[in-house]
């Protein structure tokens, strides 16, 4: 018998001054057995700094063909793809080529200057790539926040995001390893 996704309901309030956004999501959150509570929470942090009316999670791990995180336009052209992890270049490269923004976000600690050293050069050539480095610090911080129904206010300026409930707050501040062009 194959395990069952996990769902999470998350009511966000979000306060972007960096881009004059002010918003309200509920969202629903499907873990994958296989997913951590950190890595659950790094796609959260990418819908938040990248939040809209059309920005929406993808059925996810379960299709090879799809981004976890996308906005779509109407007619059905790709504006944002959003992957996480350490990819490999070459799905990169074939999302770089469907989307007018690809963004990575990177999390693991140590693991990730390694990874970033071994593929930098390969990566600077794809002019729509953005690459984030979520500090594993901030990620274990992250995961307090877990729990079957979140409600989390979020304040983000001058790329400094804070995220906090009721009882705790967190700073959150992103590596940004590539920029786009």
């Amino acid at each position: 018998m194959a395990l069952k996704a996990t769902v999470f309901k998350v009511n966000l309030q979000i306060a972007d001054m960096d881009r004059n956004y002010y918003q309200d999501h509920q969202l629903t959150l499907a873990q994958h057995p296989s997913e951590t509570d950190g890595r659950m929470m790094v796609r959260l942090l990418a819908f938040i700094v990248n939040a809209s009316e059309t920005l929406s999670f993808s059925k996810g791990l379960c299709v090879d063909d799809e981004p976890e995180l996308w906005d779509k336009t109407l007619s059905g052209e790709i504006d944002l793809w959003v992957e996480f992890g350490q990819a490999d270049e070459k799905w990169l490269r074939k999302a770089s080529g469907r989307a007018k923004v690809v963004q990575l976000f990177t999390y693991g600690g140590r693991s990730v200057p390694i990874w970033w050293k071994q593929n930098q050069q390969a990566l600077e050539r794809y002019q729509n790539l953005k690459v984030w480095n979520i500090a594993e610090e901030s990620v274990a911080a992250m995961e307090a926040f877990v729990g079957r129904n979140m409600a989390l206010q979020v304040s983000i300026s001058e790329g400094q995001i804070w995220l906090s409930d009721n009882e705790t707050s967190v700073l959150i501040e992103p590596e940004i390893l590539k920029d786009i062009a």
